[in-house]
């Protein structure tokens, strides 16, 4: 995590190219999560590497030349748009005299000021905890070799290390038996949802593509949304009702993001169970997003990676007044319907979600009916 300092939020952003397809995009993420996370891009810094320096990550001489921007511009923070290593943290402060944050500890301090529930803070403390927990051990090793004052083997260095290890163990075993338990509240509602045949549906999709505001619009609510990265964290659902077919659950997630932390992944679970035992994804996407295949993929990824990417899902290709696109929808082979083109802001093309939910809501109960009557 980084602290930022009262009053000043300025930052010089640091990006290496390595060769890797997507770097422009990379780096332009970095900077709507700066500004996201309340920060003032005062400078960049780019480089091209063939592999990270281990000392300062971008070498000597561009570390240099990253000292002299953070001092004319008088940042308090540099962002790195990449993982740096707890020793090439430390050596930066050192060299720049300033807070230095890396891509991780940036996502991590966003969804600190963003989350408001009691389960999502608890979720970003566990997040927190587990990518510190490295740099807390490594960030002690310089006092394990001093000796004397407590014991004959001991000091004052390894029982500070040994308490911080031992605090830090605890509050996140306690975490997780919270979050565990939060888990099995909604384990407990999902079961009775199912035997009531109320179907349930989950709103995915990259950060900042129009999840929040589809839902405002499908639900009548007022869940915030805003133009920007990780607008919400929190897991909201609500009932929607449908003509001819009833009630349903739909539950607004949070977005993804390419590289998504895996602690986060980790401590998200137990929201991010909402998509796993969801009857339906609908798949959000930015259609005005210069690289949205790309998108697609990374959050096709994360949900392969939750045990999520074998639930049935719509493909709805949201802003399309923005490029002019036309509404309408999409068949597959099997004459389901697996894309809509909306545009959750202005309502245009909604009436074809809402056939997309009334056909897959149709689907469950015939299901779940042949289902019973087998059993």
């Amino acid at each position: 995590m980084f602290d930022r300092p009262a009053g000043s939020d300025d930052a010089v952003v640091v990006s290496l190219d390595f060769g890797d397809s997507g770097y422009e995009e990379g780096l332009e993420e970095l900077k709507q999560l700066a500004i996201s996370a309340g920060m003032n891009i005062r400078g960049v810094i780019e480089g091209r590497r063939d592999k990270p320096d281990a000392k300062y990550f971008v070498g000597s001489g561009k570390a240099e030349e990253l000292k002299a921007t953070v001092n004319a511009t008088e940042s308090k923070v540099a962002l790195f748009n990449h993982d740096l290593s707890p020793s090439q943290q430390r050596n930066l402060e050192r060299l720049l005299e300033c807070r230095v944050a890396d891509r991780t500890g940036l996502i991590l301090d966003i969804f600190a000021q963003r989350a408001k529930t009691h389960e999502g803070k608890l979720q970003v403390e566990l997040a927190q905890l587990e990518h510190l927990s490295t740099r807390l051990v490594r960030g002690w090793t310089h006092l394990e070799r001093q000796k004397g004052g407590i014991g004959v083997r001991g000091g004052p260095g390894e029982t500070q290390l040994e308490l911080d290890r031992r605090m830090l163990r605890i509050r996140v075993k306690q975490l997780r038996e919270k979050l565990e338990k939060l888990k099995q509240q909604r384990g407990m509602q999902r079961r009775s949802r199912k035997r009531s045949q109320v179907m349930s549906v989950s709103l995915v999709g990259y950060t900042n593509a129009g999840k929040s505001t589809l839902f405002n619009r499908l639900t009548q609510s007022k869940v915030y949304a805003a133009d920007q990265l990780f607008a919400t964290l929190d897991t909201t659902s609500r009932k929607l009702y449908i003509p001819d077919c009833g009630a349903m659950v739909i539950s607004d997630t949070v977005g993804f993001i390419k590289h998504l932390p895996h602690a986060l992944v980790e401590a998200f679970g137990a929201t991010l169970e909402e998509s796993v035992q969801a009857d339906l994804l609908l798949h959000i996407v930015d259609a005005a997003s210069t690289n949205r295949d790309e998108q697609i993929e990374q959050v096709n990824k994360v949900l392969a990676e939750i045990g999520a990417n074998e639930v049935p899902q719509i493909l709805v290709l949201n802003q399309i007044d923005r490029i002019g696109m036309d509404a309408g929808l999409e068949r597959d082979e099997y004459g389901r319907i697996c894309k809509v083109r909306i545009s959750a802001k202005t309502g245009e093309g909604l009436e074809y979600l809402v056939q997309a939910l009334q056909e897959q809501q149709r689907r469950l109960f015939e299901y779940l009916t042949s289902e019973a009557a087998y059993i």
